[in-house]
């Protein structure tokens, strides 16, 4: 079994850590990690360190740090710019797409999303939601790296966006072209784009091809808002060297 990961804001420097806080009490009160027993500490950024628990306080370990590595980013980064999604499914949909690797996401305005993020303190809190999301995803299929969760882009950014990576597919139900059918790069940024549960408008899929994007369809079904991400994540790990 994999050994449980934490995140702190920085590794220890030294040859010993104490692990307070939120993750140092969640290790000690809640998988009640015993003296002997190893762990992993991970700044969500790739460096991470093995360590072995010497103390059990109230709410903290203390440890020896054994190894310590940095694992490096991958070659072909995806990015994937997620419609908002009604309810509780946007986060679902980050949690699956940080589970099958995505690098970042991009929080996307798209017409017809059902929700609406404002600018203001509700705006802020649901990105914080999909923030948090990521971060205990990453943690679960412990990840070296946790992905980024940008602020929110409209359309246009989008477009802009597509045009700067070195690939770009947008998932249309309407499409004739399997995704398998574009070339892939050997490194560099994919941009993948899902969108809200009633489509992607005529208009925004003229303004992302117009930008170089590639309008592809995943399979013979249409597959739900908050897990088309994670389905195309499974297939651009096999068809390029992301899992390999």
């Amino acid at each position: 079994m994999t050994l449980p990961v934490f995140l702190v804001a920085a590794l220890p420097t030294g040859p010993s850590a104490l692990l307070d806080g939120p993750e140092g009490r969640h290790a000690a009160t809640v998988r009640r990690l015993r003296p002997g027993e190893e762990l992993v500490l991970s700044d969500g950024s790739g460096a991470q360190a093995r360590c072995a628990v010497t103390a059990v306080r109230k709410d903290a370990l203390e440890l020896d740090v054994v190894e310590r590595w940095v694992v490096p980013e991958p070659a072909v980064r995806v990015v994937l710019a997620q419609a908002l999604v009604k309810g509780d499914r946007g986060e679902l949909a980050v949690e699956l797409a940080t589970e099958a690797g995505v690098d970042a996401v991009v929080p996307w305005r798209a017409s017809r999303c059902v929700t609406k993020w404002d600018d203001g303190p509700r705006g802020a809190k649901a990105l914080e939601r999909w923030r948090a999301t990521a971060r205990e995803a990453a943690k679960q299929a412990r990840r070296a790296r946790v992905p980024a969760v940008a602020e929110p882009a409209g359309t246009a950014e989008l477009a802009r966006l597509a045009g700067s990576s070195a690939v770009a597919l947008v998932l249309h139900e309407s499409s004739s072209s399997p995704l398998g059918s574009v070339p892939l790069p050997a490194s560099g940024e994919v941009l993948l784009v899902v969108g809200p549960e009633g489509g992607i408008t005529d208009e925004e899929l003229s303004a992302l091809t117009a930008a170089g994007a590639h309008a592809v369809r995943l399979g013979p079904d249409v597959l739900r808002a908050s897990t088309a991400a994670a389905v195309a994540l499974g297939a651009l790990g096999v068809l390029t060297d992301r899992w390999r």
